[in-house]
Formats: structure tokens, sequence, C-alpha cells
């Protein structure tokens, strides 16, 4: 049986954002003389946004005096160049189309602030029949709750839904709805934890491996 509803993560299962992401942190480095670091080591930290990103580049947190400014910074340039060099990984767009054509539904659920999702998904022209946010909801995932919202809003069963996605979050609010959860290993996969370990349902290689998906 197939699924009813397929749901994705969006940075970094089915969009590669980051370049203009890592960009938007070595251009702050770059204004202050620094070096830039090393795109691969930025790149892991894609999937966690502006606090990942801040922590690789100039060893900050939440609670350093100064994370707030170097927030508000990091997200104002990247909010004018979030589609810069930012593109979807290969094979999404064969797997989308797919979708279209035989008509199922499908969605995105991200942690990524509306004001920088929406615009990202209008530019490399994908149109989901929904796209929850992390700022859609009191809650974001790993909470069940976007998954659960997403599946009542589309009018589909969760059981029979799937959630993609490429960070030990995704799985664990996958879990939690009783979706079945896929791990995106082409993704940026950015956890200490192996993705062996993350307790998904499934790990797929290849964004075409959905298309021949059956549940087990």
């Amino acid at each position: 049986m197939r699924p009813d509803c397929y749901l994705f993560d969006l940075d970094g299962t089915l969009v590669d954002s980051a370049p203009d992401l890592a960009g938007a942190a070595n251009h702050m480095r770059e204004l202050r003389g620094l070096p830039p670091v090393p795109y691969e080591l930025l790149k892991v930290t894609a999937s966690s946004g502006a606090r990942g990103l801040l922590k690789v580049s100039f060893d900050v947190d939440p609670t350093d005096e100064n994370y707030q400014s170097l927030t508000k910074e990091f997200l104002t340039y990247y909010g004018e160049h979030l589609a810069d060099h930012s593109h979807l990984f290969a094979g999404i767009r064969e797997l989308l189309n797919w979708l279209s054509d035989n008509s199922i539904s499908w969605g995105i659920v991200t942690n990524k602030h509306e004001r920088f999702a929406a615009p990202l998904v209008e530019k490399l022209n994908i149109k989901p029949d929904i796209l929850v946010c992390g700022d859609t909801l009191q809650e974001r995932k790993p909470s069940p709750l976007p998954l659960l919202y997403c599946a009542e809003r589309l009018g589909k069963d969760i059981s029979k839904t799937i959630y993609c996605g490429d960070d030990i979050r995704d799985i664990q609010s996958a879990n939690s709805a009783g979706a079945f959860s896929i791990a995106a290993a082409w993704g940026y996969l950015g956890t200490a934890v192996p993705i062996a370990d993350w307790n998904a349902d499934l790990i797929m290689r290849n964004p075409s491996e959905l298309i021949d998906f059956e549940f087990p």
C-alpha cells in the first residue's frame, strides 16, 4: 500500500540551502576581518539554522550577551540572500512532479520561520498543498503537533502518512505523531547521533526511492 500523504522537511531534505546559510555566516566573519569557516563545517549545522551556524562561526549560544544581536544580523542578511545559491536536491523535482501528476497530497513541515520558508519555496517554484513553519503553531519539531496539524488540514490519516527528514528531530516528530518516519540520508545529518540510531522506520539514500515506496 502506498502512502496517502507525503510530508517533508525543507532544509536538507527538499532544498540544499546550506550554500546561502553558510554564506550569511561567512559574510559576518568577513565584515569582522575573520577568515571564512570551511563550508563543510557549516553545512552539517544548516538544519539547525542560525543557532547552529553562529555556534560554529562565533562560538556563541543563546546564553551569550551578544547572541541576539548576532542572530538579528545573520537573519537580516540571510533573508536578503536566501535563494542566491539554494537549489533542490537531485531527484527532488522529479519526485514532486510525480506527486503532482498522480494527484497525491504532499506538504512541508519545517522549523524555519514563515518569513524565510515561504519566499524560498516560492523562488524555487515548488507548490506544496500545505506549508507548516516553525512559527505556525505554538510547538515545533520534535513535537508531533506540526505533523498532526498538517494531516488534519489535508484530511489525511496520519498513520497512512510518511514524513521524510534529515535530522533526528524529524524522526522524533514523526514517530511521536504516528507517521511512518523516513530518514533522508542525502541531507545534512547534523547531529552527533548516527542516522542508524535515530529509530527511523526506514533510511533512504536517494529521493527517487520515494516514488516506488510502499508500506512494509
